[in-house]
């Protein structure tokens, strides 16, 4: 049975910006992204309803998700920025988010109380890996949703280098 006192919410992120370079430059990477919900088939992104277990349509996407989505995608606009003001060039980005409602003990309503952020970030150079990790510390401060909410937000940041190329061979 499940726990009447708590739902979770899980979506991802998928920035689809790269245009070939990467966050090279400021103006280098369009902005682009897909929210999505990763192992629901066929639910269609960004038409809403309420959670189901407030009879919603559990196809459409709900405003808990939706939340927790808009926590992802600030963070991840953010980051992006700060990468490509200070030098990181991301290739590939992915926050498969998480966030947690608790039930009230009257059963009648509900909050948020915390999510999870898991950003999957891969850069083109190994040696700012340890720049683009510390980076994410700075997103808070910024990010206008991260700063509206009253619940903790956690990140959970995986940095990864992309492969170097393969160097044609003489022969």
């Amino acid at each position: 049975m499940a726990n009447d006192t708590t739902h979770t919410y899980d979506v991802a992120v998928t920035w689809t910006g790269n245009q070939g370079a990467g966050t090279a430059t400021y103006r280098s990477f369009s902005r682009d992204h897909d929210v999505h919900a990763p192992g629901v088939p066929g639910k269609q992104p960004i038409t809403a309803s309420s959670d189901p277990a407030f009879r919603g349509d559990p196809a459409r996407w709900n405003p808990e998700e939706l939340l927790v989505a808009s926590l992802a995608q600030c963070h991840m606009l953010w980051y992006l920025h700060l990468c490509a003001t200070g030098g990181v060039n991301v290739v590939a980005y992915e926050d498969r988010a998480h966030g947690v409602m608790t039930m009230d003990a009257h059963g009648g309503g509900g909050q948020i109380t915390e999510v999870t952020l898991r950003p999957q970030v891969t850069v083109a150079d190994a040696a700012t890996a340890g720049k683009a990790r510390a980076l994410h510390a700075d997103v808070p401060a910024l990010c206008f949703i991260a700063r509206s909410v009253n619940f903790p937000v956690h990140h959970e940041p995986v940095i990864h280098v992309a492969p170097a190329p393969a160097q044609p061979q003489n022969g």
